[in-house]
């Protein structure tokens, strides 16, 4: 900023308004929620500024197709408004010098991407064969343990908490006891006893034992715990990937990451491999058509298809066996005909959401002991309990479109726990960035669900926030006698 401001005094230019992607990935437009607003409001002609003052070609865009980022501001020049490269060594004249060197660094700033991936990739491949963990829950019946860079254990680290030191890792060790013997069991009962998932599952919701996450068993949740060789001491990475935001895919065996006896195991060799032995072979004595078939008496009796449903099915494979015999559920799908005619896109929303919801608790709890202020998260709820006075659920809203094109969210408060705040956290239309944020007192909330829009009315945007600066004021500490 100091650089663009010392730009436009030279040139005695006035900054009008600021569009800042703090933190954000360059690597397309989908999470740059302020470039995106900016191209909109060019488009749109809302913009009342002659000119764009960028630090360099970098801070643009690391675009891999440099097409991309030329064609973003072209877009802006069509429209009158002039991009200036504040920081780079070229003059802003438009001569074929000046483009010919801005091509070759939009080239340069998608390669340093590539290159900062690869190595990315590198490091995390010899921290797995070293015997770390790398991102993701620890599952049921174990727990992830920090140590120090000198292997040192130095804690359990609690559902949705990180690692704040750069040389800490994290390991899995053996969770409590009920939890070690409860998994045991179920492979007993699979392997000895010749009891199927769901019959598993049935048995522990029936003594009232839940899933790490606090829910119920299903027969997908026990095909997991029954296939992961976590439970056998191995530490597995790379099953799936998604580099450089492209397609999320499915890797083959031969390309996993694998350390085999990293990690204490809490089930016998012998166990774990007879288990994989049912598995496999209840998934190989089905041919294409006959598995095609079960597909077809799944449509005929609930009238549509869903991995769910074929999970929770007993006498047929898994969603995943289908997925690794047709490539995907809906290649499967088509081959009986069969379109559910859904955007399956929202899975992997949610799947980004999931994720991001222990971060921001994470970023909120951090902030709030910062200042001095006590927190206590309830494991099983993720309520925070603030100076040992008041409660907060933060919860997390998907940007969704009506029919109408008009954008759409919807805040559920959880009626249950009846928290003090609730902090609504609003994801902008890529569901990666964050809109806003809503302070929601339980004293004014008198329903369980809001359907909100971009403008809901002063009863309910009174409550809106950029930022939770005010929230973090509300919980500081402060002297009697200063406030006084």
């Amino acid at each position: 900023m100091d650089t663009i401001r010392e730009y436009a005094t030279r040139r005695n230019m006035e900054i009008v308004i600021i569009y800042s992607d703090e933190g954000k990935s360059g690597l397309n437009i989908q999470g740059r929620g302020e470039l995106a607003r900016m191209i909109s409001d060019v488009q749109t002609k809302q913009a009342s500024y002659k000119c764009i003052l960028v630090y360099d070609i970098s801070r643009w865009g690391r675009f891999q197709d440099a097409d991309e980022s030329a064609h973003y501001e072209y877009t802006c020049r069509k429209a009158g408004i002039a991009v200036h490269y504040c920081a780079e060594q070229f003059e802003n004249d438009g001569t074929p010098s000046s483009t010919i060197i801005k091509t070759v660094k939009r080239a340069m700033a998608g390669e340093y991407s590539r290159e900062l991936s690869s190595k990315v990739f590198q490091g995390a491949c010899r921290l797995i064969q070293l015997g770390f963990k790398q991102g993701g829950t620890a599952g049921f019946g174990l727990r992830r343990m920090l140590v120090d860079h000198t292997g040192q254990k130095k804690g359990l680290l609690k559902m949705g908490e990180h690692k704040s030191i750069q040389t800490d890792r994290v390991i899995l060790v053996p969770g409590p006891d009920e939890e070690i013997a409860t998994v045991r069991w179920m492979y007993e009962a699979f392997v000895k006893e010749g009891k199927s998932e769901g019959e598993i599952a049935k048995v522990l919701n029936e003594r009232g034992i839940l899933t790490d996450f606090e829910r119920p068993w299903t027969r997908g949740t026990v095909h997991e715990v029954l296939t992961n060789e976590k439970y056998l001491g191995n530490n597995v990475y790379h099953r799936t990937s998604c580099k450089l935001k492209q397609k999320h895919v499915e890797n083959p065996p031969e390309k996993w990451i694998r350390a085999d006896n990293a990690f204490v195991g809490i089930i016998d060799s012998t166990l774990f491999l007879a288990a994989q032995g049912i598995i496999l072979t209840r998934s190989r004595k089905w041919s294409d058509e006959e598995m095609l078939e079960k597909l077809r008496s799944i449509l005929t009796q609930h009238g549509r298809i869903s991995g769910i449903l074929i999970d929770e099915s007993e006498d047929l494979p898994s969603s995943s066996a289908f997925r690794n015999r047709f490539g995907s559920l809906v290649s499967a799908y088509r081959l009986i005909g069969y379109d559910p005619e859904i955007d399956y896109s929202f899975i992997e929303i949610n799947r980004q959401i999931r994720k991001k919801h222990p971060e921001i608790v994470a970023e909120v709890v951090g902030k709030l002991r910062q200042m001095g202020s006590s927190v206590v998260i309830n494991e099983k709820t993720d309520l925070l309990l603030v100076n040992d006075e008041w409660t907060v659920s933060i919860v997390l809203c998907r940007y969704q479109q009506s029919e109408a094109g008009t954008a759409r969210w919807v805040i559920r408060l959880d009626e249950g726990l009846k928290p003090d705040i609730t902090i609504a956290v609003r994801l902008d239309e890529t569901n990666v960035g964050i809109r806003d944020y809503y302070l929601l007192p339980a004293l004014d909330m008198t329903w369980g669900k809001l359907r909100m829009g971009e403008e809901n009315g002063v009863y309910l945007d009174a409550y809106q926030f950029e930022a939770l600066d005010y929230f973090y004021r509300m919980a500081e500490r402060c002297r009697v006698e200063e406030a006084a």
